[in-house]
């Protein structure tokens, strides 16, 4: 072989050692600054996360208060509703002629009353009845 191919060869051999060598630093450059990415695309996720929560936060309070107000806003309209409703309902009831509540309790408590003397005074005649009775049949006997 002659000297020009031994050049040749050599700085061929020399090439590819540096390619070689080459390739093996970006390999560690890339695991080195792959993992300060990688941590560092930790932190960045973890500060997103955390604004994240807080917004969320934020946006849950707004809407719990907003359906808290519409509630007040609905129990208020529907009690001025119910309270109309049931006065011209009653209004309505008593022009009919049906009695209210009030009265029908008023009249059961009298009729309860009035049961009480019935029974009070049935009970008096009866034993009178039972002893006239019995007299009758022993001076027929």
């Amino acid at each position: 072989m002659t000297k020009k191919t031994k050049k040749v060869q050599k700085d061929v051999v020399e090439s590819a050692n540096r390619i070689w060598l080459a390739g093996l630093g970006a390999l560690s450059v890339a695991e080195e600054e792959g993992g300060k990415l990688f941590n560092s695309l930790v932190k960045k996720g973890e500060g997103f996360e955390k604004r994240g929560k807080k917004q969320l936060e934020k946006v849950q309070s707004s809407v719990e208060d907003q359906v808290e107000m519409a509630r007040e806003k609905a129990d208020k309209a529907f009690g001025k509703f119910g309270k109309g409703f049931d006065s011209r309902v009653a209004e309505t009831l008593n022009k009919l002629g049906v009695p209210s509540r009030m009265e029908i309790q008023k009249l059961t408590r009298r009729v309860e009353q009035l049961t009480k003397k019935v029974d009070t005074l049935n009970k008096k005649p009866a034993s009178k009845t039972a002893k006239k009775t019995t007299r009758k049949a022993t001076a027929k006997a």
